[in-house]
């Protein structure tokens, strides 16, 4: 095993798999602490504001998680926003974590299909007149962003439709589609390695998902490290393979 500088570690079915714990998971990053190396929290949730991951985070490792230790797609979306789209009107399709980044960021929010920008992620309130407006302001010429295109979200012992299924109706209803931020695709990425501060071959990340966090590493040429935690398995390999596959964190050595 390779001794890495630094690591980007995924949240659900990595650190935890809804509501039940993963104490391998919480004892990896306390090693981590202990041994002063640089890590990041990466996910495509765009529900919560990276204050609210970190003081769960903080609750379950019993040490203190920073801020600055989350990186979300939400707020991979929003850099991109100030970068490009600092005086636009943008239409948020979010949860109120997600608006509430918006407007702390300086942003001009509006709920009318004259906006410049849509953003969307999960909004589990979400109804047919706000998907009417988003899709009408992108008929009439906004961009459309999109925090991550999950199809589902864990709930208890089952499933749930996330982000993914709304972005289908919008790029059915419009012939477009969107700019994806999130995982498996490279915004989320360079945020969290921006903020890492570390070159691609001294960093690890660390994942459950095949498909988001496997394929984000590999894609954007960062070692891998598969986990057997949460949503994948060994036969869900098929475009490339990790670095290591491993059942849980107690078999990483450092």
């Amino acid at each position: 095993m390779k001794d890495y500088k630094g690591y980007i570690i995924d949240l659900d079915g990595t650190m935890y798999k809804g509501d039940t714990r993963i104490p391998t998971a919480e004892k990896f990053v306390r090693d981590l602490i202990d041994q002063k190396a640089p890590f990041i929290f990466l996910t495509n949730n765009a529900t919560k504001t990276p204050e609210m991951i970190a003081q769960h985070l903080t609750s379950l490792v019993g040490e203190p998680i920073g801020v600055h230790q989350v990186y979300t797609s939400s707020l991979a979306v929003i850099d991109y926003l100030k970068a490009h789209h600092a005086k636009d009107k943008v239409f948020v399709i979010g949860e109120p974590a997600f608006k509430a980044l918006v407007d702390e960021a300086g942003l001009e929010r509006v709920q009318t299909n004259q906006a410049d920008v849509v953003i969307q992620g999960l909004n589990r309130q979400t109804n047919y007149e706000e998907l009417k407006l988003a899709v009408q302001a992108i008929l009439n010429g906004a961009d459309y962003l999109v925090t991550n295109e999950d199809r589902l979200i864990p709930q208890g012992d089952q499933f749930i439709p996330s982000s993914g299924a709304i972005t289908a109706f919008i790029e059915h209803a419009t012939s477009r589609k969107g700019n994806i931020f999130g995982k498996p695709h490279q915004p989320i990425m360079d945020g969290a390695m921006a903020q890492l501060g570390l070159s691609k071959e001294d960093v690890l990340l660390i994942g459950d998902n095949y498909e988001t966090d496997i394929q984000a590493g590999i894609r954007y040429g960062v070692d891998t490290l598969m986990l057997l935690t949460g949503v994948s398995t060994r036969d869900d390999i098929t475009q490339g393979e990790p670095t290591y596959l491993l059942e849980d964190l107690s078999y990483w050595e450092f």
